[in-house]
C-alpha cells in the first residue's frame, strides 16, 4: 500500500459582497474557486496531522463538512494564510481574534482525508480518566 500524501495544495479566491444590516453597510467576505493545484490567486497548503484525526473525522461526518481558512485579522481585507480541516483549529483561530472563513469541502478532499484516515487509523478513543479521590476539591486547611 502505497503512502498517502499529508498535503495538498489548493487554490482559491476571495471576493466581497456589500451587505446592509439595520443600515450599516459592512462587507461579506467569501471563498470561490476552490481547486486543487495552483491555479488561483491565492494558494495555501492543507496539511493533515495525526493529532487532528478525531476533528477530521467529526468534519466528516457532519451534514456539510467545510474547510476553514485563517484570513488575516477582522475588520481588514482577508489576507488568507492557512487552510484546515480541523474545527478545533479553526476555534483557536477565532479565539484569538483572526478572521476565519468556510467553504464547502470539495468531495475530492473529502475521499482523500477519508483514505488518510483509512491508512492511519482512527483517532484512539479517549477513555475517561479516574479522578483521585478528593481531586479536584478544595481542601479545608488545618489551623
Amino acid at each position: 500500500m502505497s503512502p498517502i500524501s499529508s498535503s495538498r495544495s489548493l487554490s482559491f479566491d476571495v471576493v466581497g459582497e456589500p451587505l446592509a444590516i439595520k443600515g450599516f453597510t459592512t462587507t461579506r467576505w467569501e471563498i470561490i474557486d476552490l481547486a486543487p493545484g495552483h491555479a488561483g490567486p491565492w494558494t495555501l497548503d492543507l496539511q493533515l496531522y495525526m493529532t487532528e484525526r478525531a476533528a477530521y473525522r467529526f468534519n466528516l461526518t457532519s451534514a456539510t463538512p467545510r474547510l476553514f481558512v485563517q484570513a488575516g485579522e477582522a475588520g481588514a481585507r482577508p489576507t488568507p494564510t492557512a487552510i484546515t480541516a480541523s474545527q478545533d483549529v479553526a476555534a483557536g483561530w477565532l479565539d484569538g481574534e483572526h478572521r476565519v472563513l468556510e467553504v464547502n469541502m470539495p468531495l475530492a478532499i473529502q475521499a482523500w482525508i477519508e483514505a488518510y484516515l483509512a491508512h492511519h487509523g482512527e483517532a484512539p478513543a479517549e477513555g475517561r480518566k479516574k479522578k483521585r479521590k478528593g481531586a479536584g476539591r478544595a481542601r479545608e486547611i488545618q489551623a
